[in-house]
């Protein structure tokens, strides 16, 4: 029989990392300070989620309207991320953890594009837990992406009106970026901002949602537990009567 620690436990937690610039500015720093300090919460929580035996843990770290953010602001941010990845290559082996990127990756510079790789490749054996980055993506640019693999799917099999008419949620999912993945169980986003901004669309139509006051550079261990907690209180009935 399992626990009621194990059934409370999300399978899949995913972060809105909201805050960096309003933290920094709130200090008189510059925004990119704030992009600096959020690196090491990612990595507290991702320590937190080895030790909560979380399997699945993404973060938002790049949206596609994000590239409308000042210039400099943008070219900091790929250079950081790129460090940032190289930087935690140790931890990631020594936990187990496996990287990946998702999104529209070929929007990305050259250079963040083969440390991505190179991340991917070498921890691809690691099973403790999958470490997830969503950079350059967006809910709709997933859905419409899904929708053109389908199509071509469709026209592909000889007869697209057969075809179309098996297809299920189940299937749809399959052409979506996060195919093989679980769907969140919590979505949490930091700073007090209760919208999801073009975040997993699909795949958070029943995540649980939390909306923490603190900004995520200060989002450490103890604000995650706290997530995490509130999550078990949660009653998910999946739109049924329990």
């Amino acid at each position: 029989m399992q626990s009621e620690t194990a059934i409370c436990k999300p399978r899949h937690v995913s972060i809105i990392m909201d805050g960096n610039g309003r933290w920094a500015q709130e200090r008189g720093l510059e925004r990119v300070q704030g992009h600096l300090r959020g690196v090491e919460s990612v990595r507290a929580v991702t320590e937190e989620s080895v030790r909560q035996g979380i399997e699945y843990l993404s973060l938002y770290a790049f949206s596609t309207e994000n590239w409308g953010r000042p210039k400099e602001e943008v070219t900091y941010l790929m250079s950081l991320m790129f460090k940032s990845i190289m930087n935690e290559m140790d931890n990631f082996m020594r936990n187990g953890v496996r990287f990946l990127a998702l999104g529209d990756k070929g929007s990305l510079p050259g250079v963040l594009q083969e440390s991505i790789a190179a991340a991917e490749k070498a921890t691809s054996a690691n099973k403790t837990l999958t470490f997830i980055l969503f950079l350059s993506y967006s809910g709709k640019w997933d859905i419409l992406n899904a929708a053109k693999h389908l199509a071509k799917a469709a026209t592909e099999s000889g007869n697209p009106d057969e075809y179309l008419s098996k297809i299920e949620e189940k299937d749809f999912s399959g052409f979506l970026i996060t195919a093989g993945i679980p769907d969140p169980d919590l979505i949490i986003r930091t700073s007090g901002e209760q919208r999801i901004s073009n975040y997993l669309l699909w795949q958070g139509a029943y995540s649980e949602f939390y909306f923490p006051e603190v900004q995520w550079p200060d989002f450490r261990e103890e604000e995650y537990k706290k997530a995490l907690k509130v999550f078990a209180s949660r009653d998910r009935r999946y739109g049924k009567v329990k």
